[in-house]
């Protein structure tokens, strides 16, 4: 067999597969909500989310997952009936986690969602963990991080 044959034969798959690299990002993603009931006692529901517009603001992103909370199967009335105000990114795909496991507590900042900006420019992503919890507990666990259990 001719060498030169194969590799040339290669560099041209090389070439095809690199020009196939650079695809737009995608606006559709599927995300895992982390809906915290508790911070105290850990009491997290996971909640999975397909084909999500990353388009969307968090705002309506909330709603939407309001709604999944009150019609999935598996998810106890305490967790259903609590009312959640804040959403922050937990970790992103192929990123650090914390230590922390109930939620992330640092760089609040960056990683709580604002209502009326997109979850894509709140640097959400595919396979991005957010966590879904009411503001108030929060802040609460965060001044006396102390788990029940």
């Amino acid at each position: 067999m001719n060498i030169s044959w194969i590799l040339t034969t290669y560099e041209t798959m090389a070439t095809v597969s690199a020009s196939n690299i650079e695809d737009p990002p995608s606006t559709v993603a599927t995300l895992t909500v982390r809906v915290i009931r508790s911070f105290e006692h850990r009491n997290i529901k996971p909640l999975v989310l397909h084909n999500v517009n990353l388009g969307i603001t968090t705002e309506e992103f909330m709603e939407i997952a309001d709604k999944e909370i009150q019609i999935r199967p598996g998810i106890p009335p305490p967790v259903r009936k609590y009312k959640y105000d804040t959403l922050k990114i937990l970790h992103t795909a192929h990123g650090a986690k914390t230590n922390n496991l109930a939620i992330n507590l640092e760089d609040d900042e960056n990683l709580i969602l604002k209502e009326t900006i997109s979850l894509q420019d709140s640097g959400v992503k595919n396979e991005t963990e957010l966590s879904y919890f009411k503001r108030e507990d929060y802040e609460k666990f965060k001044a006396n991080p102390h788990i029940v259990w």
